[in-house]
């Protein structure tokens, strides 16, 4: 090696370890600076995830409503058009989700307020038998009422208390505007951004195509863009797949509730879907909120409901789930767990929606190189069974190898 090149690299080195030293020296201004530089990004970041899942009903509508606009005047307006058109279907699929949810929840909540009282009232009746059947239990109340309680110093403390939550209240109410106006501003920024995203597309996409070019090897520039369009495909089709499966698992669930005639079908039958985006723990929280309510109406249909809802768990998860979201993504239904639980564990519910597709694409990266590995070996070995020599695993010593083809004999 060229002596200017060791130098070169002995001074890269030094530099590297030197940035490394201080960075850990001086962790927590680095992170200080991260977070400051990550929240400027923020918004950039979420206009990205927004074009994104925009990017996916406004393709579809181009290809099918405007396919015929095949003219490079007409690009624009198709565009447009199509953008237009997706803002459209995604905030009608809001709106027919709120139309469908705030009435009925309105009128659970009414109901509720009718149902509850006499629950109780029922709840304490039956308490009142069972302390009747069972008098040891009197005894145990009877000293629970024996036990005495300074009123006034429980009164000179919700006082205090009160004084001080009246300020804590009232700085929490400017602090809370405060980053209302600012999830605002953050928000229109995003909506900004993506719009710009999805208009020019094609355009940024060749720029960041020249970046790539320009700054990376020739052989590390395809294996780039080869992966980030495996990761294009995997979000997207992980985020249909996501989308059809809640479907599915909330209408099965408005079916089954109406033909067994249990309470609030359509409300939980529409909670569980929209639950259900959040990869397999999703439903079980429309789950605990339908099982809530219907216990107010009939304990036993509550515990009808849990047993339903076990059942159709089961087929959703063993026979729906992995073949929509799993298949979709080409990630078996084990790994899309271990995704989900890893995922859950360091992010929360932005963590499950990010790593199944995240898993998917090292999956096929390294399904891929496994592969790729094991032809090479089978052709090495092929090789050297053919004629030459083979290299024993327990010395270095080689040992000739015999081949295989019959020579003709001269005549």
């Amino acid at each position: 090696m060229d002596e200017k090149k060791l130098f070169r690299m002995i001074c890269k080195l030094i530099l590297f370890a030197g940035t490394i030293c201080l960075g850990v020296m001086y962790s927590k201004e680095v992170l200080g600076v991260a977070e400051l530089f990550l929240g400027m990004l923020t918004p950039f970041l979420v206009g990205a995830a927004m074009a994104f899942v925009l990017n996916l009903p406004t393709g579809f509508i181009e290809r099918k409503l405007f396919a015929g606009w095949k003219n490079e005047k007409t690009a624009g307006l198709k565009r447009g058009l199509s953008i237009v058109l997706a803002i459209f279907f995604v905030i009608a699929v809001i709106v027919f989700v709120i139309l469908m949810v705030v009435p009925q929840l309105t009128r659970t909540l009414m109901e509720l307020g009718k149902v509850v009282p006499a629950f109780f009232e029922n709840l304490v009746a039956d308490l009142e038998v069972l302390l009747a059947e069972y008098p040891e239990f009197q005894d145990s109340i009877a000293a629970l009422e024996s036990i005495s309680i300074d009123w006034n110093s429980v009164f000179s403390y919700l006082t205090g208390f009160l004084k001080n939550g009246v300020s804590s209240i009232v700085t929490s109410t400017v602090g809370f505007a405060g980053n209302l106006a600012s999830m605002i501003f953050d928000g229109v920024i995003s909506f900004v951004f993506a719009i710009y995203i999805l208009s020019g597309k094609e355009k940024l996409g060749k720029q960041v195509k020249k970046l790539f070019q320009a700054y990376l090897p020739e052989k590390g520039y395809g294996k780039v863009l080869k992966v980030l369009a495996l990761c294009n495909n995997n979000f997207a089709k992980f985020i249909s797949g996501q989308c059809l499966e809640a479907v599915i698992l909330g209408t099965l669930f408005v079916i089954c509730m109406t033909i067994f005639q249990l309470p609030y079908a359509v409300l939980v039958g529409v909670l569980i879907a929209f639950t259900a985006l959040i990869p397999i723990v999703g439903a079980f929280i429309g789950c605990a909120v339908g099982a809530f309510l219907i216990l107010m109406v009939d304990p036993f249909k509550a515990l009808f409901f849990v047993v339903m809802f076990l059942v159709l768990q089961q087929l959703e998860g063993n026979l729906i789930y992995p073949r929509v979201v799993g298949n979709s993504v080409g990630l078996p239904a084990i790994w899309v767990l271990v995704a989900v639980s890893v995922g859950g564990s360091m992010f929360g519910i932005v963590g499950m929606l990010v790593f199944i597709p995240l898993m998917s694409t090292l999956y096929a990266l390294l399904r891929e190189n496994v592969n790729t590995r094991i032809e090479k070996k089978e052709k090495q070995r092929k090789s050297l069974l053919g004629g030459g020599t083979v290299l024993l695993a327990d010395s270095r010593e080689t040992v000739p190898v015999k081949s295989t083809k019959k020579t003709k004999k001269k005549k």
